[in-house]
């Protein structure tokens, strides 16, 4: 009977005593994931199967025997915590929070919120991420959770979830692909009223169906709705669509991203038909992958009576979406006629004309493959607000998608950013979250964690030295022995016998400086640029007095064979018997492993090419654990970063323009800026030992890494900034366009849009000259402005004219511009020009310029850029459009 396989398999529970029900509730909600005490009480009930069970609740309960249920059923002490761990959920999930206090004031916000994303990293217990994009997500959903916002995230449930990884003996990366048992994962199915499980239904080409279940996660206070294509009534095909993430070809791709946006409407609208939770008035799109979901939005609005430009306007005023990529690459595209085959005749949309689909993710712009569609371009055209997740990444994603507001400077495209956090209860080690409550009190570090809101942690500030140096000490001795343990299963799978891996019990050692690299492994993140001189490397690494030890972890996308490369390249080097006590790779990083590796670290190494990292917030779960960042100005070092906290490691090219400098010479020059800084600043920092054998100036450096990083870096921060700025005018915006209104908008659009060709920029004057000293003007005097304008149909109501000032350069390009308002003086001319008048401040000093400009302007706009219109002067427009000063 050996090897002999079941054609059906089911998890069979024991059935919990009356007085442990509670465990049950505690185990569902994922809230242990991010809560000490839970995890605690479940580690208590069966300490070896917990270790067994990689700490998973819900499989530890599938577990443990009868006899231990019933000795707990009768523990007193044990029932004591059990209520009071069940009272405090019950507490948090009911309970006012940041949230309901500003309804409380009167803020209007959103009733709800439906946030897409493709991936969720919520815990390793349910492995559905593969990188920054996923652990994003999930720590949104944890952070609102801890907020109180009324978020209902949704995504896909991969039966496969990402690759686990493991190493041949030489080094090369392989992929397993796990199956998950959905009875297995923390997850609910959605059942209709009379018990059957709510189902969500796709129509594909040649009159084929795609079925999914819808399973829920309860992340805190925020359900996580998760689709599943795995169901009976699915042929092979369909089943497999959501087999596993980021797999399969372009089809597969299409059939997975239709389904989460489209399928994850329909997932929402059960849920709160079902559930009773108001409909959501906002819909965030994480990434372009989602972007399917305003077409069926539009879908229903067409079925509700109203045409397709009233329903994108409605649907555009209250969506949302955040692009994370940097570089075009990145972004899915599908061949035109494969999205037009699916949402043809038969296909799914019905009542949605095929050609405005295909017109909204059309790249139609300058560059552009206009047999391509684009789900970032329609992501951006379906959404009215729209960011990056840094400043600098909003900055390159203005210029990136800047071919879709023609005539606006890359600076005016409406693309803001919000700045990436994360969420520190997750990744916080216990240790340093002890520190902050012995001197704030729990319940307040918790709160500074969770809502934050304040610029600096200067409770932090007098924490003695040696406690920082103890704290730090105790963290890498951990790291240290779960590097040795996985780096021993690791050997051992590669093939390696027990008898060979007696040196592991010396890889690493707990006083010596720790550097850390995890991360995804595409070629712009540069994993080998440690090895670029790899004699230099070694001797940083075998140095007598000041050693370097680092870990490195990460994984190549399994169709990238260059990531690959690059991943066993590290791992031949990291095999040396020479150094492979110094430098280490782990295989499979993850979750899990993360959460250890970060507060171990004494410094967390990032080497991108600039600026092609978006955020990269690894570097800011290290930064919480008071780590210290050695890392390229980019992403969010780039906008926080200070001497007092880290260390920049200068790039090639002042702008980081990737194309400035061959790539070859690129990489030397920052490889070598990166041996100097470890060399010459960071090594001597850490073992320049003063007073009682402590580096006095390296435990400062950690000290403002947490007093003053510590609360930008917050994901409690940063969904705070998505309700005030985004969520918040996003749900006013929906609100005000009922469908009446929208129609109007609409038409009223078609209408600017149809005038525009005759609308111009005539005479420009200057009316009343600034106050001058020796010719020239003085900061501070105003110019007055007379410019005639041809309006072409359309009424003053209808346009914004505005002059722009600011300083200019050699080629009379006006940098850093500010707008003054312009103004009708009295009607049209008998000609049907009109004349409009205003000062323009001079409020800077040196080169300065001006130029005046026309905008659709109406109330229900977002931005005069909207439309993408705007006329400007001609060459012929009087001498009042000159350079005022030089």
């Amino acid at each position: 009977m050996e090897h002999v396989k079941a054609i059906r398999r089911f998890t069979v529970r024991p059935v919990l005593p009356d007085p442990l029900r509670p465990l049950s509730d505690l185990a569902r909600n994922l809230r242990w994931s991010w809560h000490t005490e839970t995890r605690d009480l479940f580690q208590s009930v069966d300490p070896q199967g917990w270790r067994a069970v990689g700490g998973d609740p819900v499989r530890l309960l599938g577990t443990v025997s009868a006899a231990r249920l019933d000795e707990l059923a009768r523990d007193r002490r044990f029932l004591r915590r059990l209520s009071a761990a069940a009272d405090d959920l019950d507490d948090y999930v009911r309970g006012r929070r940041w949230y309901q206090a500003r309804e409380a004031e009167g803020a209007s916000l959103p009733a709800a919120v439906a946030y897409f994303s493709p991936e969720f990293g919520i815990t390793a217990a349910l492995p559905q991420y593969s990188g920054g994009l996923g652990i994003l997500a999930g720590d949104h959903l944890k952070a609102a959770s801890d907020l109180g916002v009324p978020l209902i995230g949704v995504g896909l449930l991969y039966r496969h979830g990402y690759f686990r990884q493991t190493l041949s003996r030489d080094g090369w990366q392989q992929e397993h692909y796990p199956v998950l048992d959905p009875n297995e994962l923390p997850l609910a199915l959605l059942r209709e009223a009379d018990g059957t499980p709510s189902r969500v239904v796709l129509s594909l080409p040649g009159g084929r169906l795609l079925h999914a279940h819808v399973r829920q996660a309860q992340v805190g206070r925020v359900p996580l709705l998760m689709l599943d294509s795995d169901v009976e009534e699915n042929g092979p095909g369909e089943r497999e669509v959501t087999d596993r993430l980021y797999g399969g070809g372009s089809e597969h791709r299409l059939l997975q991203e239709m389904l989460l946006g489209i399928g994850g409407v329909r997932a929402v609208r059960a849920y709160c038909r079902l559930t009773g939770r108001p409909a959501p008035e906002v819909f965030h799109t994480n990434e372009g992958h989602a972007g399917f979901l305003g077409l069926e939005r539009i879908r229903e609005l067409a079925a509700a009576g109203l045409d397709f430009d009233g329903a994108l306007e409605a649907v555009r005023a209250g969506t949302v979406f955040t692009t994370h990529t940097p570089v075009p690459a990145g972004i899915d595209r599908f061949d035109r006629e494969l999205v037009a085959r699916h949402f043809d005749e038969g296909g799914e949309l019905p009542g949605v004309p095929v050609d405005r689909i295909l017109q909204l993710g059309t790249e139609s712009y300058p560059g552009g493959e206009p047999n391509l569609f684009n789900m970032a371009v329609m992501g951006l055209r379906l959404a009215q607000r729209a960011n990056g997740v840094s400043t600098l990444h909003g900055r390159v994603s203005r210029e990136m998608f800047a071919g879709l507001w023609p005539g606006f400077d890359p600076d005016e495209v409406p693309i803001t950013s919000v700045t990436n956090g994360v969420h520190a209860p997750t990744w916080v080690a216990p240790e340093v979250f002890r520190i902050g409550a012995r001197r704030i009190g729990a319940g307040r570090a918790e709160d500074a964690l969770t809502v934050g809101g304040s610029e600096r942690w200067d409770a932090l500030a007098d924490i003695s030295d040696a406690e920082i140096w103890d704290l730090r000490r105790v963290l890498r001795e951990r790291l240290v022995l779960e590097v040795r343990q996985r780096l021993h299963a690791s050997w051992r799978q590669r093939g390696a016998g027990a008898a060979e891996l007696g040196w592991i019990d010396s890889v690493l050692d707990p006083d010596v400086l720790t550097i850390g690299f995890a991360r995804r492994v595409p070629s712009y993140k540069r994993l080998t640029l440690m090895l670029r001189d790899r004699d230099r490397l070694m001797d940083l690494l075998l140095h007598p007095e000041r050693p370097v030890q680092i870990v490195v972890a990460g994984k190549a996308h399994p169709a990238d064979d260059g990531g690959k490369r690059l991943v066993q390249e590290l791992v031949r080097f990291s095999d040396d018997p020479r150094v492979r006590h110094r430098l280490v790779f782990l295989p499979d990083y993850g979750m899990a492993m993360a959460q250890n590796l970060y507060p171990g670290c004494d410094v967390w190494l990032n080497n991108p090419l600039r600026p092609l990292e978006a955020c990269g917030t690894s570097g800011m779960k290290a930064a919480l654990n008071g780590c210290l960042n050695l890392s390229v100005l980019d992403g969010w070092w780039d906008e926080w970063f200070g001497p007092d906290f880290g260390w920049a490691i200068p790039t090639a090219d002042g702008d980081g323009g990737s194309g400035a400098i061959d790539a070859e010479r690129r990489d030397d020059i920052e490889a070598t800026a990166l041996y100097d800084l470890i060399e010459q600043q960071v090594t001597p920092r850490f073992y320049d030992r003063g007073t009682g054998g402590l580096p006095g100036r390296w435990i400062e450096m950690v000290r403002q890494t947490l007093v003053t990083l510590g609360p930008k870096v917050l994901a409690g921060r940063m969904v705070r900034e998505y309700v005030e700025r985004l969520y918040t005018p996003a749900a006013e915006a929906h609100r005000a366009l009922d469908s009446t209104t929208a129609r109007e908008l609409a038409a009223w659009k078609a209408r600017v849009r149809d005038a525009w060709p005759q609308v111009s920029v005539g005479h420009v004057e200057a009316v009343a000259e600034p106050a001058t000293v020796n010719g020239t003007a003085e900061l501070g005097s105003a110019l007055g402005l007379r410019v005639r304008v041809t309006l072409g149909g359309l009424q003053p109501d209808d346009v914004e004219v505005q002059a722009v000032a600011g300083r200019v350069d050699s080629d009379d390009a006006i940098a850093d511009a500010h707008t003054f308002p312009l103004k009708p003086a009295g009607n049209a001319d008998l000609d049907g020009s009109w004349v409009y008048e205003g000062p323009l401040a001079l409020d800077r000093t040196g080169p300065f310029g001006y130029t005046v400009r026309i905008l659709p302007a109406h109330r229900l706009l977002a931005t005069g850029a909207d439309l993408g219109l705007v006329a400007l002067p001609t060459e012929a427009t009087g001498e009042g459009a000159g350079v005022l000063m030089r």
